[in-house]
């Protein structure tokens, strides 16, 4: 151990070559001052306009959600919002508390819950309103209809059944009982209406 000799490390192979110069870099004391800052600068607060804003995580009351015309739309719709559609829309809507505008464009075949329904385009399939249901001149439902209030304006297409509902507040019919409220129910009669 102490009197062997380690091997000799591999000679480097010269060549006429010369390596070029290592940078030096002069530290001046202008270069090498400690930072004092220990927050980032402050950063300027601007208003931003309504373009510039992203969508709000809720709506208000007021806002309405819109469906596109070039969109195609199959299974269940079911929100807190008011909803206009222009495109079309296969399986269910479901706006309990809301409003629901089918545009002159859109082509929905599904059935319809909400508070209120105005249809100026295609509409197959029932459509129960606690509120109203207004049919404008140019719009078309077939399909089943229960509502409170019912409008059904001139050179407007509908094929099926109304059923008017009695608004239980409006009508005092609070102290009746169950069973005659749903007897009353079966008992209404339905009428049909269509126009071309």
């Amino acid at each position: 151990m102490w009197g062997e000799k380690k091997p000799a490390a591999p000679a480097k192979p010269t060549s006429n070559v010369p390596e070029p110069p290592t940078p030096v870099t002069q530290v001046t004391p202008e270069l090498y001052k400690p930072s004092t800052a220990s927050a980032p600068p402050p950063v300027e607060a601007r208003k931003m306009s309504p373009l510039e804003t992203s969508y709000p995580a809720t709506t208000s009351s007021g806002a309405t959600a819109r469906l596109g015309q070039s969109l195609h739309f199959k299974g269940e719709i079911s929100g807190n919002e008011d909803l206009h559609l222009d495109g079309s829309v296969e399986g269910l809507i479901h706006l309990e508390d809301r409003k629901l505008v089918i545009g002159a464009s859109a082509k929905v075949t599904a059935d319809v819950i909400a508070r209120e329904v105005v249809v100026y385009g295609n509409v197959k399939g029932n459509l129960q309103a606690r509120d109203r249901i207004e049919i404008k001149k140019d719009g078309s439902v077939v399909g089943d209809l229960t509502t409170a209030r019912i409008m059904i304006e001139d050179g407007a297409y509908f094929k099926g059944s109304i059923e008017i509902e009695k608004a239980s507040a409006a009508s005092g019919d609070s102290e009746s009982s169950d069973s005659e409220k749903s007897f009353s129910r079966a008992t209404k009669g339905s009428t049909s209406s269509s126009s071309s």
